[in-house]
């Protein structure tokens, strides 16, 4: 019995804990949200945002309507998006469902997955080491980059490493693998700026990397067998501008599809 308050306290110890880590921090209850202003507005991390202005450039002229389409880490967009976001994209589910904890104008049955990419290994332009796939990251001295949150950012590349290195269910792989990461860099910008600054070999990212950085990165493909695949979904206010929905439903048209396709989006 002299237990029971020890263990009554440390489940209210571990409930604080679980509540504080989904906490982001970023919710501000004081801010109302007011999105029709005549523009549509969609904020997200960076990375599709490169291939959704290439869709919204072309409606634009079709339409006559207004997009904005900001995008970068989370913090510095965040309270103006709480303030007048139409349409909030993820660039993964546990991205989209982090999102939710603070966009608290959209739920989670307002979410649409759209598009999926695979992972791909950046590699240098050329790929001067000529990486082939996947095994060819294990030999000893070879220098990668991975994309982490490192439990403070909102990143579809959290864990991507290890889904893929772990992917034949092999412990060496996975312990291999890790023995060469040079850089766990908090996001997709972050990994690139590494990529340059540590000299490194290859970086497991996304399609859209390789395809608007040609100058400095080459894409190799990662074998099927061992491919992870992550969704860019959206979710529309409620109270969103009219022309947000006519936005998404052109999204998905096969024009859109062309375009979204460049940068290694797909259907």
């Amino acid at each position: 019995m002299r237990l029971l308050p020890f263990y009554a306290a440390t489940a209210l110890v571990l409930s604080g804990l679980s509540v504080q880590a989904q906490n982001t921090g970023l919710f501000d209850p004081a801010i109302k949200h007011q999105p029709k202003d005549g523009v549509v507005k969609l904020y997200g991390a960076g990375g599709p945002h490169t291939a959704l202005k290439k869709v919204a450039d072309v409606w634009m002229k079709k339409t006559g309507n207004k997009v904005e389409i900001i995008a970068g880490p989370e913090t510095t967009w965040s309270k103006k998006a709480q303030t007048d976001a139409d349409i909030i994209w993820g660039t993964s589910e546990q991205s989209m469902t982090a999102f939710l904890e603070t966009y608290k104008t959209f739920s989670s049955d307002q979410v649409k997955p759209i598009y999926l990419r695979p992972t791909v290994i950046a590699v240098k332009a050329g790929n001067p080491k000529g990486i082939k796939g996947f095994d060819d990251l294990l030999k000893d001295g070879m220098k990668i980059v991975v994309t982490e949150g490192s439990g403070i950012a909102n990143t579809s590349g959290t864990g991507t490493w290890e889904d893929v290195a772990g992917r034949l269910g092999k412990l060496s792989d996975v312990t291999a693998f890790r023995k060469n990461i040079v850089a766990f860099s908090t996001g997709s910008g972050a990994s690139f700026k590494a990529f340059k600054d540590k000299d490194a070999d290859a970086w497991i990212t996304w399609p859209n990397w390789p395809a608007t950085q040609k100058e400095a990165l080459s894409e190799v493909p990662i074998e099927t067998s061992r491919q992870v695949w992550r969704d860019l979904s959206v979710a529309v206010a409620p109270d969103a501008d009219p022309a947000a929905q006519e936005f998404v439903n052109y999204l998905v048209t096969p024009e859109a599809q062309a375009l979204m396709k460049t940068e290694g989006w797909i259907r």
